[in-house]
């Protein structure tokens, strides 16, 4: 058993880094006079990746757990506009930012208890959250812009904070790789990590060894909810305003992301650093096709294609090694 799990982890772990490489040589030289590769490109990319990319290592570790969240399309613009509320009311954006992240624990809490609770399915459970917190959202809000930028000014150190510039390196891309590497440690070096494998591999067997299943996938859920009250205020701060419709299509797009970096649907299998990856081949590929003129819908296609693709050879490699 162990060696099979040696050899899936070995085979999950090189096929996105070799894809990652692929897209990117790919672009580099079949986009018009090899635009993809120039430095105010790239620097599009690392810019706007970070939005989707920190909220999909959370969706990662959930599908890891075996459950699902599509409620982030909601969620996020939800923690946008209480603080747009925070800060438009007075408040130091800081100290709207320091609430608002247990706030968007609170609204992962939700989803995890109602998930556990009820024993339906998390695509069912989130899917309906989803649609309950963004017909709130549009009532409170009446789908109205509310800008930011008296409160929180673009050259203020907070907005410096979180879309700055270190060098050539949008602050975004560190705030990214440095999610990465905490919820990587936790994944792969902490005892939860392991709870997390376990619970998604066999709950069963997890809860006969004593492992609380339950509040395992609640913490996993929390998690999401911090991830998407930060990514909420820097895509905010960035745009200048609060739009209702921040965060969607980022659902499915973080599950394809997770899927591209290996994860399983079934849970219990996946990599931190192949989930990294899995967002920014996703952006990468949407990008390349859009500087290749694709239209619209192709790009969409396309999309679609490559997370079939890998689904199918994810299953491939797991049946493989478990032979």
């Amino acid at each position: 058993m162990q060696g099979s799990k040696s050899k899936l982890t070995y085979s999950e772990g090189l096929t996105t880094p070799i894809t990652f490489i692929a897209a990117v040589l790919i672009f580099a030289i079949f986009t018009p006079n090899h635009i993809f590769i120039n430095p105010r490109n790239l620097g599009s990319i690392a810019k706007l990746t970070p939005d989707l990319g920190i909220v999909a290592l959370g969706i990662g570790i959930l599908m890891i757990c075996g459950e699902f969240d599509l409620s982030i399309a909601s969620v996020l613009p939800f923690c946008a506009y209480i603080f747009t509320l925070f800060v438009k009311n007075g408040m130091n954006p800081f100290v709207g930012y320091l609430i608002l992240l247990p706030i968007g624990a609170a609204f992962g809490l939700f989803n995890g208890v109602l998930v556990v609770s009820t024993g339906l399915p998390s695509f069912i459970i989130t899917l309906s959250t989803m649609m309950f917190w963004r017909g709130l959202l549009y009532g409170v809000s009446h789908m109205m812009p509310i800008s930011i930028l008296r409160y929180v000014p673009s050259e203020s150190f907070f907005a410096r904070m979180l879309i700055g510039q270190v060098g050539p390196i949008p602050v975004q891309v560190i705030w990214f790789i440095g999610f990465a590497l905490l919820l990587g440690l936790i994944l792969h070096r902490h005892k939860l990590g392991n709870w997390i494998f376990a619970t998604g591999s066999n709950p069963q067997a997890a809860r006969a060894m004593g492992i609380n299943t339950a509040m395992v996938k609640i913490v996993c859920y929390m998690i999401i909810g911090v991830l998407c009250a930060f990514v909420s205020v820097m895509q905010s701060v960035r745009l200048g305003s609060f739009a209702a419709t921040q965060g969607i299509g980022f659902e499915l797009k973080a599950i394809a992301a997770v899927v591209v970096g290996g994860a399983s649907l079934r849970g219990g299998v996946g990599r931190m650093l192949s989930i990294f990856l899995g967002v920014f081949i996703i952006q990468i590929v949407e990008n390349g096709l859009i500087l290749m003129q694709v239209p619209v819908f192709g790009v969409e296609t396309f999309i679609g294609i490559a997370v079939v693709v890998f689904v199918i050879l994810n299953n491939f490699l797991y049946r493989q090694a478990s032979r």
